[in-house]
C-alpha cells in the first residue's frame, strides 16, 4: 500500500487581532481591544502518496491556513504535521525541495523575463544539475504545451498561459507533493478545461500527490478522487468522491418532454420545479419514493417524447451537507 506522504495530527492555528480603541475623552491612550480568532481547530488527516485530494469549504473555513502550515509558511498554535517525513515549519528549506506551490494569482515568474530565463533562475535556486534540469524542462514543455511560451516575457502571457507556465515552474524540481490554492481562479472556461487536463496528465506522468482547494466544483470533480470538507477549522467529512455523490445524492432530477402542452404532476416526495409548454421538471426524493415508480407513473400519464434523469450537482450536495449541520469527526 502507498505510504502516507502527509500526516496532520490535531493541527490548530489561532490569530490574535488588536483593534485600536476609538478616541474618547481619554484620547488615544485608552487600551485597544484584543480578539483571538481560531482559523483551524484540531484537524487530523492522512494523505497517501499519489492521491488527488480536494480540500474544500466556505470562505473562512481554514483551507488556506491549513495549506500554509503544511507548506511551512505558518507555524501552528497546536498539533503537529509531517509532509514527506519532515515537519514543515521546522525543516522548511529541506521541505522546499519536495513540494510545489501554486497559490492563485501569485506567480513564480519574473514579469519582464522570458519564461525560460525564470526557469533557469529557479533551477539555480533549487541547485538542479544542468542535464537533469534540461530534461525536466523539456518534459514539462511537452506535457503543458510550453514550447511556444518559453521565449515570451511572463507579462505578455494570457492568464491561462501564465498558469500553465507557473505549474511548470512549480514542478521543475520534481516535487512529490503539489499544493494548489484556487489554481483556476480568473480563468475562462477554455483555460480551466486545459489546466484540468494538464493536472490529470501530471498525476499520471509524475505520480505527484495533489492537494487542491477550490470553490469551483468542476475542478474537484475533474481532478480529485477524494474530498475533505471543513468548516470553521474543523473536519466535517472525509470520503471518496464517488461515495460522496452516491451517499448524499438523495434527490434526483427528472426532465420530461411530452406531447401534451401543459403536463402537471403531484405526488408525495416529488416536487415540480418547472412546468411549461411540453415540458416538466421534477425533483424526486428517493428516500420517500422510488425513482422507478415516478418514471412508470409519468409514462402511464403522459405521452413522453424524451426523458432524462440527473443526479444532484456536487455543489448542491456540498451545500446540503453544510446545511445539515454534521458534527465534526
Amino acid at each position: 500500500m502507498p505510504e502516507n506522504i502527509i500526516v496532520a495530527e490535531r493541527l490548530g492555528r489561532e490569530f490574535t487581532l488588536r483593534h485600536r480603541a476609538k478616541p474618547g475623552w481619554r484620547g488615544w491612550f485608552a487600551k485597544g481591544v484584543q480578539q483571538t480568532i481560531t482559523a483551524v481547530s484540531g484537524l487530523s488527516f492522512t494523505i497517501e502518496a499519489g492521491a488527488k485530494v480536494a480540500f474544500i469549504g466556505p470562505n473562512g473555513a481554514g483551507k488556506s491556513t491549513t495549506l500554509r502550515m503544511l507548506c511551512g509558511l505558518l507555524r501552528p498554535t497546536s498539533g503537529t504535521a509531517h509532509v514527506c517525513g519532515l515537519v514543515p515549519w521546522e525543516q522548511t528549506r529541506w521541505l522546499a525541495r519536495s513540494i510545489g506551490l501554486v497559490f492563485g494569482q501569485r506567480s513564480h515568474l519574473w514579469p519582464s523575463l522570458p519564461v525560460r530565463d525564470s526557469y533557469d533562475l529557479l533551477a539555480k535556486i533549487y541547485d538542479l544539475a544542468p542535464q537533469a534540469y534540461r530534461a525536466q524542462r523539456e518534459r514539462l514543455a511537452a506535457v503543458f504545451g510550453l514550447d511556444e511560451l518559453l521565449a515570451q516575457p511572463a507579462r505578455t502571457l494570457s492568464l491561462g498561459q501564465r498558469m500553465r507556465c507557473d505549474l511548470g515552474a512549480a514542478l521543475l524540481h520534481q516535487p512529490s507533493v503539489l499544493f494548489l490554492d484556487e489554481p483556476t481562479i480568473g480563468l475562462d472556461v477554455v483555460a480551466k478545461a486545459l489546466l484540468r487536463d494538464h493536472l490529470n496528465l501530471l498525476a499520471r506522468e509524475f505520480n505527484t500527490t495533489i492537494l487542491l482547494t477550490s470553490h469551483d466544483t468542476d475542478d474537484i470533480e475533474r481532478i480529485c478522487s477524494r474530498v475533505m470538507l471543513i468548516d470553521h477549522g474543523r473536519k466535517l467529512l472525509d470520503t471518496n468522491l464517488d461515495a460522496l455523490q452516491r451517499d448524499y445524492n438523495r434527490f434526483k432530477t427528472l426532465r420530461l418532454t411530452t406531447a401534451g402542452e401543459a403536463p402537471s404532476y403531484a405526488r408525495a416526495g416529488v416536487t415540480a420545479i418547472e412546468q411549461g409548454l411540453h415540458r416538466l421538471v421534477l425533483t424526486v426524493d428517493t428516500g420517500a419514493v422510488a425513482i422507478e415508480q415516478v418514471i412508470a407513473d409519468c409514462l402511464g400519464r403522459f405521452s413522453v417524447q424524451d426523458i432524462a434523469i440527473e443526479g444532484l450537482p456536487l455543489e448542491e450536495i456540498i451545500k446540503s451537507i453544510y446545511a445539515s449541520g454534521l458534527e465534526s469527526q
